[in-house]
């Protein structure tokens, strides 16, 4: 299973990376809006939205290319660890 997560903090990519690969997924993490951000999205079969720490344009942009992808979208407020551990739990 593919995952793209979209915003959280700068310092707490290793760690997100690092939980998805504990439930065997490959991941992409996007912090910071980028010019070309939706071409880098892909075709996931997971987007995970942290709310609480991106952008409403960065949000759209995510949530428009996992529509075009056909991929489940889960937004969270909060963008900790144990958020990331029970999103995956319940998809996995």
């Amino acid at each position: 299973m593919s995952v793209v997560i979209v915003g959280g903090h700068d310092r707490m990519v290793s760690q997100y990376k690092k939980i998805c690969k504990e439930y065997h997924c490959k991941s992409k993490v996007f912090t910071q809006m980028s010019g070309s951000l939706g071409s880098q999205i892909g075709s996931p079969d997971l987007v995970i939205v942290f709310t609480n720490t991106v952008s409403h344009k960065m949000a759209k942009c995510a949530v428009t290319e996992a529509e075009r992808a056909n991929a489940e979208v889960v937004r969270c407020h909060t963008s900790s660890q144990n958020a990331l551990h029970d999103i995956l739990k319940r998809v996995c």
